[in-house]
């Protein structure tokens, strides 16, 4: 009896496990339990929809157009504006999309990061931005622990800046994908700070950036959720930490004729993402990256007054 007994409650427990790391569905907009579709949209070739704002001068006389592609836990309401001036002047125009998943654009179950590429794309495609590129900038971008090019004992100390939760939360991303949504949902340990809004991931200067957004009403927070975590935030750890079609690391530069600049802007007070990854990715690739580290400065310096206009006005004249 009792070797069956304990079988019924092994199959028991399993079962109960499996159903605790799945996923809840998302709420798609539009659908009949999902939120209300308000945004501008476009419909990708794969039939998924992506949602889209347009801001500064018409496309139709601009002579500058500039695709912002927000980051983790935001979406196409929370963008770098320049100042109304320096938008009329160069004639700039700005488009900020919902990365799939986030705010109103559809969820991509096989979301990669060539997929989201591949979105950038179709964007601009169908809003007629034209196929010149004239520039990249990357602010802040979070670099992949794990990928092979970087030195092992530099990723680890990277890794090891982080406070035990986050670096718990990016190992299970990595290693153990399908229980991203458990770990980031339970309550049994500390989650990941950028989930839980936990004040230990912002510097000095991100605390006051970040007080002034919200005094300005840009937290958005119901509306970049709104469609469920998993397909935003947790779908998001599993592709920007698990193994990627490339090596950003060991890149070639793409623009063999220097045609276009490639600027990389980090704070050296980032405790989300450290800055010594940046400074050797940027070391490794100075023949084609400019590297620009802003001292006293954290995760939110895009947002600092004026800064955007600096921003953009270097990666257009290709100087500081």
């Amino acid at each position: 009896i009792f070797p069956g007994v304990l079988l019924v409650v092994l199959a028991g427990l399993v079962a109960w496990g499996y159903q605790a790391i799945q996923p809840p569905p998302p709420k798609i907009c539009g659908s009949s339990d999902g939120p209300l579709v308000t945004a501008s949209r476009i419909k990708l070739r794969d039939g998924r929809h992506l949602a889209y704002r347009e801001h500064g001068v018409s496309k139709d006389v601009a002579k500058i157009k500039v695709v912002f592609i927000h980051g983790f836990d935001v979406c196409r309401f929370l963008m770098m504006l320049c100042g109304q001036e320096l938008v009329e002047e160069l004639g700039i125009y700005f488009v900020s999309y919902d990365r799939p998943g986030y705010g109103e654009s559809d969820p991509h179950p096989s979301r990669t990061v060539k997929s989201q590429v591949s979105d950038i794309e179709e964007l601009a495609d169908q809003l007629g931005l034209g196929s010149k590129l004239a520039g990249v900038t990357l602010l802040t971008p979070a670099s992949n622990y794990w990928w092979p090019g970087f030195p092992s004992n530099l990723s680890t100390e990277a890794l090891y800046k982080h406070p035990p939760c986050d670096y718990w939360s990016l190992r299970v991303a990595h290693y153990a994908p399908w229980l991203t949504h458990w770990w980031n949902t339970q309550n049994w340990f500390p989650i990941l700070g950028a989930i839980s809004k936990s004040p230990h991931i912002l510097s000095r200067e991100d605390k006051e950036v970040v007080a002034k957004l919200i005094a300005k009403g840009v937290d958005n927070m119901e509306h970049v959720r709104q469609q469920g975590e998993y397909e935003s935030l947790h779908r998001d750890l599993n592709v920007g930490f698990g193994n990627w079609e490339f090596d950003p690391v060991e890149m070639e530069n793409p623009f063999t004729n220097n045609e276009v600049s490639v600027h990389l802007w980090q704070g050296d007070e980032d405790i989300l993402v450290p800055a010594i990854l940046q400074r050797y990715i940027a070391e490794r690739h100075s023949s084609w990256i400019q590297y620009h580290e802003l001292a006293g400065s954290g995760h939110f310096f895009p947002y600092l007054d004026g800064m955007a206009d600096t921003i953009v006005k270097t990666m257009l004249n290709d100087k500081e």
